[in-house]
C-alpha cells in the first residue's frame, strides 16, 4: 500500500495530508468560532487558509524586496514628497519632523 494513501487523501487534484500540530488555545477557539459561524468548512480549512495567506504575504514581501533592490532601494523622504506633490497628495503628506537645534 502506498504511504500517501495511509497518511492523506486526495480531493480533486489537491492532495491532503493529515498532520498533528499544537496551537495556543485562543487560536483554536478562534478557528472553531469561525467554523460555527460558517466562515470556514472546518478547523483544518481555517488553518490551511491562514497558512496560504501567510505564504502569499511572504512571497509579496520577497518580490517587493527584489524590486526595490533592482531599482535602487526605497524612496527617500524627498522623493516621496515630490511624488505626492505630482499626484496632488501634498496636502495629505505628513511633514518630516525636524530636530530642534541646541
Amino acid at each position: 500500500m502506498e504511504l500517501g494513501a495511509v497518511l492523506g487523501h486526495t480531493v480533486g487534484m489537491t492532495r491532503f495530508e493529515k498532520i498533528a500540530i499544537s496551537l495556543p488555545a485562543p487560536l483554536v477557539e478562534r478557528a472553531r468560532r469561525a467554523v460555527r459561524r460558517g466562515e470556514a468548512a472546518s478547523v483544518s480549512a481555517y488553518v490551511a487558509r491562514a497558512l496560504e495567506q501567510h505564504t502569499e504575504s511572504v512571497s509579496l514581501d520577497e518580490l517587493l524586496g527584489e524590486m526595490l533592490a533592482q531599482t535602487g532601494g526605497p524612496l527617500s523622504h524627498a522623493e516621496a514628497l515630490a511624488i505626492d506633490r505630482e499626484l496632488g497628495l501634498a496636502a495629505l503628506a505628513v511633514p518630516k519632523r525636524r530636530r530642534k537645534r541646541r
